[in-house]
């Protein structure tokens, strides 16, 4: 009886829900198609990349519950796989995205089978420790060019067809490419394998009580997440036409856990607007020179303060406290 009182309430809120996340999907479809003739497009192109990279964090954190300080070591093996296969072996365009998204995962599948053994701060410790090995690795392998990393990475052809040196043609692949990653992203999370990571997140020793096999929904969260990181690094080296150490250094895992905190852990939207509120900051501030990080730091200490549960967090609480009403 409890649950035929309850049901009619969920799925009007499932169907409130859905309904929210098409609406906001089409208004930030439609800002992406227009933004290249308002904005500076490589600066979207960026912040288009970031964005997935913080989507891809965001489904480990957000909805797995697993912190990394890691995260850089996929976007930035991934491009430099990827800026590699274009550059010295010849690939097409998606061929070396492809393989460099496919560096990540396996990378991912390796780092996850240590890491997935503990839990909590342990677990991030790993992740950030497997980081600099791999941090360590970029600087002395000859393929990656040490220091000075692979540059002058040609763009090409997508499918052969389209010649990606024009700055629209460029964007508009990156925005299908991001668009591809944030559709599967959403798939994921409202798939049963979603809601499984969910239960894990909120009561592990529970999800183990009903049968589940933790550790392997952990391990298939960290590996997608991670190859998904590695498709933002694989697309960011092609658009900069550039791999380099700035991409697998810690900080960079710092940075992609302040835009999914600053946007809104745990939901859908919130790592996009997170991405794009950094990388404006970035792009705006860099003239403060030494004081930027000081202003960014600020910033964030106020967000953090203000929006507890992120931009995004804080604006669809709002959103469902007016349908209560």
């Amino acid at each position: 009886m409890a649950q035929d009182q309850y049901s009619p309430h969920q799925s009007r809120d499932d169907a409130a829900e859905a309904r929210y996340h098409r609406r906001a999907f089409l208004v930030m479809m439609a800002l992406f198609l227009v933004a290249p003739y308002v904005v500076y497009p490589v600066f979207v192109m960026k912040a288009l990349c970031f964005a997935l990279f913080a989507c891809a964090f965001n489904l480990l954190l957000g909805f797995g519950g697993l912190l990394s300080f890691g995260h850089a070591m996929f976007m930035g093996m991934a491009g430099y796989v990827s800026a590699h296969a274009a550059k010295v072996w010849g690939l097409p365009t998606e061929l070396a995205i492809l393989s460099g998204m496919a560096a990540a995962t396996v990378l991912g599948f390796l780092a996850g089978l240590l890491a997935i053994r503990r839990q909590g701060i342990y677990f991030a410790m790993i992740t950030l420790a497997l980081a600099q090995m791999v941090f360590f690795f970029s600087l002395q392998a000859p393929f990656t060019g040490g220091e000075d990393g692979i540059q002058a990475v040609p763009r090409g052809r997508i499918l052969g067809l389209i010649e990606l040196s024009s700055p629209l043609a460029m964007y508009y692949t990156v925005l299908a490419i991001f668009t591809a990653g944030f559709l599967l992203i959403h798939r994921i999370i409202h798939s049963p394998f979603g809601q499984v990571l969910k239960a894990i997140r909120e009561n592990e020793p529970r999800a183990i009580s009903l049968g589940y096999r933790t550790d392997h929904f952990k391990l298939a969260a960290f590996v997608l997440s991670a190859g998904l990181a590695g498709l933002a690094g694989a697309t960011k080296a092609i658009v900069f036409q550039l791999a380099s150490l700035t991409d697998v250094h810690w900080t960079m895992s710092g940075e992609v856990v302040l835009m999914t905190l600053l946007g809104g852990m745990g939901t859908i939207f919130g790592p996009v607007v997170g991405a794009f509120a950094i990388i404006t900051m970035e792009n705006y501030l860099a003239e403060l020179g030494s004081w930027f990080t000081i202003t960014q730091g600020a910033i964030f200490v106020v967000c953090v303060l203000a929006f507890r549960r992120g931009i995004m967090g804080e604006l669809e609480a709002w959103l469902r406290r007016r349908r209560v009403r």
